[in-house]
């Protein structure tokens, strides 16, 4: 069994803010795993909208704009429902939703044979008194992360993936992906669905591209221009321009569902696109969560709405099987070291990239030591 430092480096939030509120630390307290819990050797962490959401206080109610408003000052008016469950945050607080790593160490209760393997930690967890699983927090904002070295998880959050996949590649599961497929699954997307999705580009909705494709539906992308081929060649069957108005590009009733991680003020026109029955399904609102909303246009056509925050296990192991097959490779834009997470989010936040922004935490040569 390796050794265990007693520091590590990582990246402390401070408070609600701007990115000044993010600092890289290399005197932070390994963690210990409590009884049922394992500790995990970070090997590579991706940056979310979560993180930047959580940073700023998006989720206040306060808060009605979209999240590139503040998300490099932060906002004036956050009050302590800042967080992605409304809870109060305590400071610091060490963020990350997304990891790549190596169980090191294990609590009491815990099979000790766990010890080496490969794993990434569900982000979205259940809390152990939940009831049918929508209780549940967000890893990373009301627990810490894996914007670090090490981190703790519950065992049974903590899932062995078996893959020739980078480290980088397989951070990205926990958060955008696992996002993607429990949405899709939520939704019920059907071979030869029209599905429509908005944010294309983005993590989340790259990946809403390759795993709506691996079912076997057709895809819409909504992308800018210079990110067409691209988006392209995920497996887009067709592209409409960010910006461009839906129900002239498209046929009203042509779409049998929409996956929407945008919101802001284009969210009346997907309502009109789809098809009498049609499935609208939502975890997100990058463009602001205040939208206009004509509730004839949901009740007349039998419009079912899906909002997904809480994950399944099921779709999960699902997501793990997808990769671990090959039939799903994450895409990853950029990669930086853990210490300039500041420029890995000012990337982020540029939205000028396909895929994710990746945080080297340490070298693969490491996690064997």
């Amino acid at each position: 069994m390796q050794e265990i430092p007693k520091k590590m480096k990582g990246v402390y939030l401070t408070g609600f803010g701007g990115l000044d509120k993010l600092e890289y630390r290399t005197d932070i307290d390994v963690p210990r795993p409590k009884k049922g819990e394992v500790l995990v050797k970070i090997g590579a962490a991706a940056v979310n909208n979560t993180d930047i959401n959580t940073r700023i206080g998006w989720y206040s109610k306060n808060v009605t704009t979209g999240t590139t408003v503040g998300g490099s000052e932060g906002f004036e008016d956050v009050d302590t429902d800042g967080s992605w469950m409304g809870e109060t945050l305590t400071f610091p607080r060490i963020q990350g939703a997304d990891s790549c790593g190596k169980i090191v160490t294990v609590g009491d209760g815990v099979d000790k044979n766990r010890i080496g393997e490969r794993v990434v930690i569900r982000n979205v967890q259940e809390r152990p008194a939940s009831l049918n699983g929508l209780e549940c927090f967000t890893f990373g904002s009301e627990s810490n992360g894996t914007f670090s070295e090490y981190t703790t998880a519950r065992s049974e959050e903590t899932f062995t993936i078996n893959s020739e996949l980078s480290d980088e590649e397989l951070s990205v599961l926990p958060c955008a992906y696992a996002t993607a497929n429990n949405l899709i699954c939520r939704v019920d997307v059907k071979e030869n669905d029209t599905v429509l999705i908005t944010g294309a580009s983005g993590g989340v909705g790259s990946a809403l591209i390759q795993l709506v494709k691996a079912r076997g539906a057709k895809v819409i992308g909504v992308c800018s221009e210079e990110n067409e081929e691209l988006i392209k060649n995920i497996g887009a069957d067709k592209i409409i321009f960010r910006g461009e108005d839906y129900t002239e590009k498209l046929d009203e009733m042509s779409v049998d569902v929409v996956l929407d991680i945008v919101a802001g003020d284009k969210w009346s026109q997907l309502l009109k696109i789809l098809k009498k029955g049609g499935k609208l399904g939502m975890s997100g609102a990058i463009a602001g969560p205040i939208v206009n909303f004509d509730v004839r246009d949901l009740y007349l056509k039998d419009i079912s709405i899906y909002g997904a925050t809480y994950q399944t296990k099921g779709s999960m192991l699902q997501l793990i099987d997808f990769v671990e097959q090959g039939k799903v490779r994450p895409i990853i834009a950029k990669t930086y070291p853990l210490k300039d997470i500041v420029e890995a989010q000012k990337a982020f936040l540029s939205k000028k990239y396909v895929g994710k922004i990746v945080l080297k935490v340490q070298e693969e040569s490491n996690l064997d030591e």
